[in-house]
């Protein structure tokens, strides 16, 4: 007899498992905050993969009682205009993360998420001083925990205005300073599109910095189907023939307006991305 249809409130789910794929999925929390993230658990479950980018030590329970991984860890950061490229906030920043390194670390994690901040009239160079002063002593904790941190690279386009680590350029110089496999960049596709495009080329290039892969869909940051203009399976060919082991993590806004259409587009999502 056929295992039960995966039911959440008046959503069925059917078991289908993600395809045999070479891509390590995930889905970012926020993105689905119409779900509990006991739903959401179920959710990733009943689509074939175990993991959820951006949950805080606060519920990792709820994550470890489903068997989840927490693949990209958060809230040591103060925000994300708040970062490393100022040196006032060095000393709270350095304290959440010395305290959030040594939990996910506990927790048995990998990944921890930061960010440089907005320039706020600050110039490239002295943004980068600030972030390696800034850094350096976390990324010494980081190497004796085995967690890595990841700066985020986001678009100071459109979404996150005077943002400073808005370019590989920049993200990877810092990398380079730094001198650490346990400081990495995470690379959002969504956002390097809008910055700089030659998203493959880059990754080819540069994937010795990232450690990380966030996707959404340009323009709008919505599905990543055939209503965009980035096609993600030659994308995630690219990622995988650089011999990259790590997450792939969903971070598109679904435009359903129901949970069982939000649902269809995350596992639409995982199908496209399973080379």
């Amino acid at each position: 007899m056929a295992a039960p249809a995966l039911s959440l409130g008046n959503i069925a789910l059917e078991e289908i498992g993600a395809k045999k794929s070479k891509i390590n999925h995930s889905v970012c929390r926020w993105t689905y905050n119409e779900l509990s993230l006991d739903e959401l658990c179920l959710t990733v479950k009943s689509l074939g993969f175990a993991a959820i980018d951006l949950v805080g030590p606060k519920e990792w329970h709820i994550l470890k009682k489903h068997g989840i991984d927490s693949s990209m860890c958060n809230g040591a950061e103060i925000s994300l205009t708040e970062g490393f490229n100022d040196k006032q906030y060095h000393s709270l920043l350095q304290k959440n993360y010395t305290e959030h390194i040594n939990l996910v670390a506990k927790a048995g994690y990998k990944n921890l998420i930061c960010f440089s901040g907005n320039k706020k009239g600050m110039d490239d160079e002295t943004g980068l001083k600030n972030c390696v002063v800034g850094l350096k002593p976390l990324v010494a904790l980081a190497e004796k925990q085995n967690v890595i941190l990841q700066m985020e690279l986001f678009n100071s386009k459109i979404d996150h205005k005077d943002y400073m680590c808005d370019n590989t350029t920049w993200g990877i110089e810092l990398c380079k300073r730094l001198g650490s496999p346990n400081f990495k960049l995470l690379y959002d596709i969504y956002h390097m599109q809008i910055s700089e495009g030659d998203i493959i080329r880059t990754i080819q290039n540069g994937h010795t910095y990232f450690g990380h892969y966030h996707t959404a869909g340009v323009p709008g940051r919505h599905e990543i189907d055939e209503t965009q203009e980035l096609f993600y399976p030659a994308i995630m060919k690219a990622i995988v023939a650089t011999g990259y082991k790590g997450y792939v993590a969903q971070e598109f806004i679904p435009t359903g307006n129901t949970k069982k259409s939000k649902i269809a587009a995350l596992k639409k999502a995982i199908s496209i991305c399973s080379v």
